[in-house]
This record gives C-alpha cells, sequence and structure tokens, in this order.
C-alpha cells in the first residue's frame, strides 16, 4: 500500500522507507516553534533538563504575538524570559515589537517553512504551514522544549482523509468558506488526529492565502494538519519569499485514506459557524437578523493581504454602523505596511474602524477587543467557544473577511452581496 503526503515527509525525517498509519516514529525536525505565552514554559522546561542548549539556533522561531506590545506586567515578563533566553542561545529567529507579526502568517512570509518540511510548534494552529506541502502540527511546551533541544519529536503516524476540490468558486467564496463548511459538514472531531490532504482541479482557483487559511482551520476539525499539493503557485510564492531548498512530495497512486469527500466548490456559499462551536454552521442565507456589535478582521486565519482587500473593497466609501466596533488587524508588519501603499489602512479609517498593530489579542479573549456579557461579535478568526472573545455570555461568529466587513457596515450578519451585488 502506497504513502500519503504527510505519510512520505514523516518517513524521509525518520529516516525509514516507508511508514504506516498507527506507527510510532521519532521524526528530525526542520523548524521549532514558540510565541510568548507558550515559550516561556518550554525554557522553564528545558532548564530541568541535563542539556540545556539548543540544537540549532536557525531552526527555532520565537515569535511575540498574543499579548504584544505588552498588555500588562505577566505578558511583559513572559516576553523578557523569550527575550533573554533568545540573547543566550543567539536564536535567529526571535521576533517582537518592531519586527513581530502573527507567528502562522509571519513564517510563511520570512520564507521559514518550505515544501517537505517537518515542523512543529507550541500552539495548535501551527497546522497552517501545510498550504505549502509541509507537515506542520501544534504540540504542547513540554515537546517543544524537547525539540529545541534534541531536534527530534515522537509522532504517531496519522491516517489520512482526503477532500478532492473540484469546481470554481462563486463570487464571495473565499478559503474561509470552504474549511467552515467542510468542518460543519464532517464536525469537530471529524478529522481526529488525522492528516486532512486537499486535492483536485478545484485548488487551482484557490489563492495562497485561501490555502493557509483552510490548514490553519484544520485543527477545528480535529486534524493532525493539513496539507496541500505542491503546485505552480506554492512554488512561487516559495521562490518568492524563501532561498531555502525545497523538497515536492506526492501522494502514491494507492495511498490508503480512511475516507473521501467530494467538495464542489461552485456550489458553496459564504458561511457562517455560529456560538460556540466552529461546526455550527449557517450558509449566509439562512443566518436571519443577527445584530452585532463588533467585527473583527485579522488573525492567524484572516489578517493577510487577501483579507485586507477584501475588507477594504466593502467598506470604501461606507461606514460601520454606529453601534458596532470595527477592529482590523494585519497579521504581519509587511501586511499593514503594504496596507498602507496600498491606500487600504486609510479606507478602513475613513469608514469609521480601527487599525491595531499585529496581535492575536482578540481571538483568544487577550486584549484589543475583549466582548462584555450579551455581546456579540462577527469574526475572521478560528475559535467560538464559550468566553473565546470575553464574556461567557457573549457570542461569536466566525466568518470570512468579506462578510465581516458587510456586518460591520449593516449593523448585522450580512451577506456582501447585499452592498456590492
Amino acid at each position: 500500500m502506497g504513502m500519503t503526503m504527510t505519510q512520505k515527509i514523516l518517513a524521509a525525517h525518520a529516516g525509514l522507507p516507508e511508514v504506516k498509519a498507527g506507527q510510532l516514529i521519532e521524526a528530525d525536525l526542520d523548524l521549532v516553534l514558540g510565541n510568548d505565552i507558550t515559550s516561556p514554559v518550554a525554557i522553564n522546561e528545558m532548564k530541568k533538563m541535563d542539556n540545556q542548549r539548543v540544537f540549532d539556533k536557525d531552526k527555532i522561531a520565537l515569535v511575540m504575538d498574543h499579548f504584544i506590545p505588552n498588555k500588562d506586567i505577566k505578558s511583559a515578563e513572559n516576553c523578557k524570559c523569550c527575550r533573554d533566553f533568545a540573547c543566550k542561545h543567539e536564536i535567529s529567529n526571535y521576533f517582537d515589537v518592531g519586527e513581530m507579526g502573527i507567528e502562522h502568517a509571519l513564517l510563511p512570509e520570512k520564507g521559514l517553512v518550505v515544501a517537505g518540511d517537518a515542523v512543529i510548534g507550541a500552539d495548535s494552529h501551527t497546522c497552517t504551514y501545510g498550504a505549502l506541502g509541509a507537515f506542520s502540527t501544534g504540540v504542547g511546551s513540554t515537546d517543544m522544549a524537547a525539540g529545541m533541544v534534541t531536534g527530534k519529536a515522537w509522532f504517531k503516524v496519522p491516517s489520512a482523509i482526503r477532500f478532492e476540490l473540484v469546481g470554481k468558486p462563486g463570487k464571495w467564496v473565499s478559503g474561509k468558506d470552504v474549511i467552515l463548511h467542510i468542518i460543519g459538514m464532517i464536525g469537530v472531531d471529524g478529522a481526529l488526529y488525522k492528516s486532512m490532504e486537499f486535492t483536485g482541479e478545484g485548488i487551482q482557483y484557490l489563492t495562497m492565502d485561501d490555502r493557509f487559511t483552510i490548514c490553519n482551520m484544520a485543527i477545528e476539525a480535529g486534524g493532525k494538519n493539513g496539507i496541500f499539493p505542491v503546485d505552480d503557485l506554492a512554488i512561487r510564492y516559495m521562490m518568492e519569499h524563501s532561498k531555502r531548498n525545497f523538497t515536492v512530495y506526492e501522494a502514491d497512486a494507492d495511498a490508503e485514506y480512511e475516507a473521501v469527500y467530494t467538495i464542489d466548490l461552485s456550489q458553496l456559499k459564504p458561511t457562517v459557524a455560529f456560538p460556540h462551536l466552529p461546526e455550527n454552521t449557517k450558509t449566509i442565507d439562512q443566518v436571519g437578523d443577527i445584530k452585532i456589535d463588533q467585527a473583527v478582521i485579522g488573525s492567524c486565519t484572516n489578517g493577510r493581504m487577501d483579507d485586507m482587500r477584501a475588507a477594504a473593497q466593502i467598506l470604501k466609501g461606507r461606514k460601520v454602523a454606529k453601534h458596532v466596533r470595527c477592529i482590523v488587524i494585519p497579521a504581519t508588519q509587511a501586511i499593514y505596511l503594504q496596507s498602507m501603499k496600498e491606500g487600504l489602512l486609510e479606507i478602513f479609517i475613513e469608514a469609521g474602524a480601527v487599525v491595531s498593530t499585529p496581535t492575536c489579542g482578540p481571538c483568544l479573549g487577550g486584549y484589543m477587543g475583549i466582548l462584555a456579557a450579551g455581546e456579540r461579535c462577527i469574526s475572521t478568526t478560528n475559535r467560538n467557544f464559550v468566553g473565546r472573545m470575553g464574556h461567557v455570555d457573549s457570542e461569536v461568529y466566525l466568518a470570512s473577511p468579506a462578510v465581516a466587513a458587510a456586518s460591520a457596515v449593516t449593523g448585522k450578519i450580512s451577506c456582501p452581496c447585499e452592498l456590492m451585488g
């Protein structure tokens, strides 16, 4: 029996000719990632080890992005811990205020991840990098500590589900709508510890930003990782952003999948996940009259250039509804700068939105957009659990940047077609 893309990458990094689903392996790592919340825990775990040196100062990335700029004393202490560690070990890829971005947008932009890599990160949305044809997955801080010292990690080889994407998406349907549709279809545990492998001729209609979004939310279906084939678009992206060599792996024709789903992209509609699970989805025509208090456009899921442009297209020449707070967060400094050059920041501000420095803050109820009891937010983030963005009696609705922007203007969850046709 043949191997899937993910299994081929893991076999290569384990030095084995082949691996099978369920097999336990030890694999070499190309990158170990941590942020300002998870890294201090890993750093403290390292202090308990006999060997307290990192395996490779160029293969560790520490990104200060959750509570940056520091929101309180505790977040300042966390970042100081990371900064001191980075200085002591001469970590090449340490990103703080002025250089930072949201980690899962920043690392591909900086060229730190390429096709064929094996990456772990002490953040569940590390699965984002599968958009480039890499195996990447989230781990706990203890595994991060072990990875920083040994350059290795233990894995149980995942089985796989294949999603055959066909057709061309219609207007206002983005990668966010694709993954919300899939999660709504299979549930938040529908791919538990499985590799979600996306194939099909429909991929040609998905931008790299769409693919990053889809892989980013693989974890919301329980997936171990999400991964796309490496096509010309992915290769161009890597050539533009990275100087590293990459390896293209392709699934064998006789690779085994636990299930195969065909998704006709031409039949999808803008989709919204209602509280309090990403699987609780409805298409935009099923939403009804849901008034909102806040709209957040950003995060590791939807803070890239496609997202900024989509939101600006809706907000241009319009005003955010009087009772709505609209918060726009470019995911990296480069995206912030490009948005400035294209005049997008001016559009946001003139519409009555606020533009933030890159931060994960509101997504996890950290800061820059906390909800009070009874408030509702339409958000381009990835989770809408109880209390995720603030008070336990608040509500978060997940949607694309276009839907979030249209909703900010109308004051209720709305389809962009209501404003734009």
